[in-house]
């Protein structure tokens, strides 16, 4: 098991159990792909250093886990074609 992280933002313009949805759905995924050390900190809204999709604010949401590497391509699948998600990047934490 290696330690990732996963920092992803949700569209601001949902309502906020759409957004705690999101949050929650990804945080039962890592559970059920037997990933362990399982930390979610919601970020909130925050202002983007660049416009994605026309929009200026973003709910950011960082996770941090221990899991297998091969789950790390089906995270990153799901978070592509979920409409909800603006933008993620999962990276691998070093010793």
């Amino acid at each position: 098991m290696r330690k990732y992280e996963c920092l992803y933002i949700i569209d601001p313009d949902l309502e906020e159990e759409v957004i705690q949805g999101v949050v929650d759905k990804y945080s039962q995924l890592l559970e059920s792909h037997e990933c362990d050390e399982i930390t979610v900190d919601a970020w909130g809204k925050r202002k983007l250093a660049y416009e994605i999709r026309k929009k200026r604010e973003g709910y950011y949401v960082l996770m941090e886990y221990n899991g297998p590497a091969d789950f790390v391509s089906e995270l990153e699948r799901l978070m592509g074609i979920d409409e909800k998600v603006m933008k993620y990047l999962v990276t691998r934490k070093d010793k």
